[in-house]
This record gives C-alpha cells, structure tokens and sequence, in this order.
C-alpha cells in the first residue's frame, strides 16, 4: 500500500458481539488515552476530521472501525488509563478490550502507541505482556516525537526499545515522520492475510 486513496468511518461497536464481519484484516490500536490515535488515523488517510480528536482523555469509549483502501479495516480502541472515570467504568472497558483482543477473528496485529514524551507507564507495559501472552502480534509506535529536540527523540525511542524489548516505530503526525513504515506494514499484513 503506497498511500491511502480511500478512508471511511464505518461504524462504532460498545463490544465484541456487535462488531460486524467486514471479509478483510484488521488491525487494532491501542494506548493510553490522548496518546493520538485519532490524529494518526487522520494523518495517514490525510484527512483532518476522519477521525474525532479531542483534548479530553477518555473519549473514545467505542470500538471504532474505518475502512481503508477497501483491503483493511482499523479498528480504534478505547484509551486504557484514564484515571478520571469510575472504577466501574474502567472495569467495563477492561472487559470489552480484553473481549475483543481475544476473540476478534479477523485481527491480524495491534499496533500499541506509547507517548514518547514520557517514560513506559505501568499500563503499557501490562498491556504488552498480556499481548505478548496471547500471542497477538503488536507493532510499536512511539507519537509525539515533534514535541522533543532530535536528541530527546532519539532517547526516548531507545528507552521504549530497551523497555519493551522490541522495535519502535517513531511517529508524528505533524511532520508525517513513520507514515511509510506504517504503510509498509499494511502492504505486509495484507499480503499474509490473502
């Protein structure tokens, strides 16, 4: 996949058993909430509102899926971490995460986003383990790098590397930096998935 010349919000889904079948692979993403899933949905399909942004964490509450390039679907998760809702509420979204990850038959990989501009909360790293453990395939993102000096972006790449023990993808979606790796990803999965 070169670039994305077709992108469409398709629907949203509270859990597993309302997420309709689309016949093609899916990639999740997954992160803390406000680390910029939205804004990399709209940088690499290139259009500004596909995806809602907000500054408020703990909006995405929904599975929300997009059709990519009629070959890919991906399905946004919400945010893990938000501290602001109830435990309640945060033990439901748990459930529906962990539903999904598990039991979702098309899924293909989760691409897992770490904000670069702070060190591997605990969150992330349980999430990993708990992938790793399931043996869902997980592709490294560290977002917000154009926030940091190169320096400052070098290091902390290295840091989420040697924390997580894997290759780290860096992006931003204000320079686009990352946009090809993941384009070149897609082409992967969708090739494995024929």
């Amino acid at each position: 996949m070169k670039r994305i010349t077709q992108a469409t919000f398709i629907t949203s889904s509270t859990c597993l058993k309302n997420c309709p079948d689309f016949n093609l692979p899916e990639i999740a993403l997954i992160g803390r909430s406000n680390v910029g899933k939205s804004s990399f949905i709209n940088t690499l399909t290139n259009r500004k509102k596909l995806a809602k942004t907000s500054n408020t964490p703990g909006k995405t509450r929904l599975i929300n899926f997009f059709n990519i390039n009629e070959e890919l679907i991906i399905a946004d998760l919400p945010g893990y971490g938000y501290a602001k809702i109830s435990k309640t509420e945060q033990q439901k979204w748990s459930k529906i995460l962990e539903e999904y990850l598990k039991d979702r038959e098309p899924l293909k990989a989760v691409i897992q986003f770490i904000d670069a501009r702070h060190d591997v909360q605990n969150n992330d790293y349980q999430m990993r383990e708990w992938l790793d453990f399931h043996k869902i395939y997980i592709i490294t993102l560290a977002t917000k790098t154009d926030t940091l000096s190169k320096n400052e972006a070098f290091r902390a790449i290295q840091n989420i590397s040697k924390t997580l023990n894997t290759e780290v993808i860096e992006f931003s979606s204000k320079t686009g930096i990352g946009k090809d790796k993941i384009l070149a990803v897609f082409t992967g999965i969708i090739k494995d998935s024929d």
